[in-house]
């Protein structure tokens, strides 16, 4: 049997020293430190970033059995992960359509965790719509954890997307998704890690 992978996708102005992304690196050096975890640094363009996810993916498919996590714009990622390799994916809070938000922030950009300063342009928006996935061939690799008081994205485009995959719909919450710490085992363990 190979040895497990997760790899952790961040969102749109985000990086591996988010929240999310330590909660599950923490549970993992505790937990199961049985699994190598992936969270890169992506770059801020979607044509660049999804190479840099192809290269990852390519580096490690033939030894690692891999899962995703996606959070934000990482969920809009790791749908199209999916549809090239037949990953499973926990999205948490995903994007479903970033190519409509983003377009409201076209101009200079700043990472508030890298301080990166880059300027978004309406060619971004369409390497975005390129990596569209907008039918999930299988639902069941999915599972969505969701928080309806999501101040950033329409909670029920995600809902409608994923009809077919697991999911729980919390009410409340924010795009932060509040008290993810509730999750990284059932993550592990419907990701088949």
């Amino acid at each position: 049997m190979k040895p497990s992978l997760l790899l952790y996708i961040h969102g749109f102005n985000s990086s591996p020293l988010s929240h999310k992304a330590n909660v599950m690196k923490e549970y993992c050096q505790t937990e199961r430190p049985d699994i190598k975890l992936v969270t890169p640094r992506l770059p801020c363009f979607p044509q660049q970033a999804a190479q840099h996810l192809l290269d990852i993916v390519n580096q490690y498919k033939d030894d690692y059995t891999i899962g995703l996590v996606g959070s934000s714009l990482g969920g809009y990622m790791s749908m199209w992960l999916n549809a090239q390799f037949g990953f499973k994916a926990v999205v948490v809070n995903p994007a479903v359509k970033p190519y409509e938000l983003l377009a409201d922030y076209l101009g200079e950009q700043e990472n508030p965790y890298t301080n990166e300063r880059y300027l978004l342009e309406a060619k971004h928006i369409e390497e975005l719509k390129a990596l569209d996935t907008p039918i999930l061939k299988t639902p069941s690799d999915f599972w969505l954890l969701q928080q309806t008081e999501d101040e950033v994205l329409d909670y029920k485009q995600a809902v409608g997307h994923f009809s077919g995959a697991k999911q729980n719909v919390e009410q409340g919450g924010d795009h932060s998704f509040v008290d993810f710490e509730r999750y990284p085992a059932q993550i592990i363990e419907f990701l088949q890690l």
